[in-house]
């Protein structure tokens, strides 16, 4: 008796997608999407090459990640007209970040619909925080392309809007060494970033200086009145840096 041969390419993905009903997904969105878009945005990358490398939704996350920045930052920046920009870059970073992405994900039962290959199904995949971030970008980016701007800022003002009111009791205590991390994951850089200090002054009156390496290459600096405090600043600068942004 011949073995049943193993679904690969477009006719795996039709059948992985069809196992599901999504109206329940579509629903907690709020949104209504086509089949073709949907299925896109739920193809991690993993199930794409594991079914003849079929395109994935990391082009929707690119998407999704200026929708969700933009939308977020333009309602910081409206909700709290008294904040300096200083603060709102802390509050934003509080509200767009992987874990904060992730949680998001788990309420809206993400998990349960991203198509996975088998691998990262082993490796429990559907509660990993980097796939269920990436997840909510996806779905943001296939909003944005199928129902414009609009739409997709409302949903996110929506699904977000909790985060976005506590934003000054969360980002403002942000912990830059770990969102700093949290950047480099997202960018697919394995490096871990170096710290260096140094202290000058005299003992009742210290002021430290740290650097923060990545790679080999100076990425920030900062200054403080202890080695944590110095730190913390040279890893928000990196973060910064890295994502694009100036002072």
């Amino acid at each position: 008796m011949s073995r049943k041969r193993r679904l690969t390419g477009e006719p795996a993905l039709d059948a992985a997608f069809g196992k599901t009903d999504h109206t329940p997904l579509l629903e907690s969105w709020g949104v209504e999407l086509s089949d073709e878009m949907l299925r896109l945005a739920l193809s991690h990358r993993s199930f794409a090459n594991e079914n003849g490398n079929l395109p994935n939704n990391e082009r929707l996350e690119f998407l999704g990640d200026a929708v969700l920045g933009l939308s977020v930052a333009e309602q910081l920046y409206r909700q709290f007209p008294d904040r300096s920009e200083s603060d709102i870059s802390k509050m934003r970073a509080g509200v767009v970040n992987m874990y904060a992405l992730a949680g998001i994900a788990r309420e809206l039962n993400m998990g349960d619909f991203v198509l996975l290959g088998r691998g990262e199904m082993l490796t429990g995949g559907r509660d990993k925080h980097s796939i269920l971030a990436d997840s909510v970008e996806a779905m943001l980016g296939a909003i944005y392309l199928e129902c414009g701007f609009d739409v997709a800022r409302a949903t996110v003002l929506r699904i977000f809007e909790q985060k976005i009111t506590t934003a000054p009791s969360t980002g403002l205590t942000m912990d830059w060494k770990t969102v700093l991390v949290e950047k480099l994951s997202d960018l697919r850089i394995a490096a871990e970033p170096q710290y260096t200090s140094e202290v000058d002054g005299p003992d009742h009156d210290q002021t430290f200086t740290a650097t923060v390496i990545i790679n080999g290459e100076v990425r920030g600096h900062g200054e403080g009145h202890t080695k944590k405090e110095a730190e913390h600043h040279a890893a928000r600068e990196a973060y910064r840096d890295l994502s694009g942004l100036t002072d």
